[in-house]
């Protein structure tokens, strides 16, 4: 081989090298679906809350935009809340409780769907949630595969429905995904 052409080969050497990279992420990009996703809920297509306006259940005026720029669990159930709906007002409150500085980025809101009234330790046990009178308008935007009433659901700063805990849920496992949202997000 002449020198020229070796030389030329050498150049080609380095530009496959060059493009080599570029090549191998475009094609794991096209090809390659990852088998494992690092979030416990469920990730929804986001839906922005009805501004609608509600009420507290002492008939104070309640408009989920009032919580814009806040992460917000929320929870939907009966006023006469039975040991499901406590389970969930607590694992909400628990998982809030273990944010340490970044705890006021996070609310907590009970929507009540009948007209029942919670007991007063409800009120008590969970000061600081949110205890709020909706219609089915409001229910509608959580989705849900059977009830809605299942789930703990989590609102993002700008006011769109955007994961789903599972019923039952890990509150350990819900404490790793809100943790990583507040770790990244620069909006709430």
């Amino acid at each position: 081989m002449s020198p020229r052409t070796i030389n030329r080969l050498k150049v080609l050497g380095i530009g496959a090298l060059a493009l080599a990279p570029v090549v191998a992420s475009y094609l794991l990009y096209v090809f390659w679906l990852p088998s494992a996703h690092t979030n416990y809920g469920t990730l929804l297509e986001p839906r922005a809350l009805p501004a609608r306006p509600l009420q507290t259940l002492d008939g104070k005026p309640f408009a989920f935009d009032q919580l814009r720029g806040r992460w917000v669990f929320v929870a939907l159930d009966s006023g006469g809340c039975t040991q499901a709906c406590e389970d969930k007002l607590w694992k909400m409150r628990q998982v809030r409780q273990t944010q340490g500085k970044d705890i006021g980025r996070i609310e907590r809101v009970l929507v009540i769907l009948d007209s029942e009234t919670p007991a007063e330790s409800i009120a008590r046990d969970y000061a600081g949630t949110w205890l709020v009178r909706a219609d089915a308008v409001v229910a509608a935007t959580f989705p849900a595969p059977a009830s809605n009433r299942n789930h703990i659901y989590l609102v993002d700063p700008l006011g769109n429905v955007m994961m789903r805990f599972p019923q039952d849920a890990d509150p350990s496992r819900m404490l790793k995904d809100i943790a990583r949202l507040l770790k990244y997000s620069h909006v709430g």
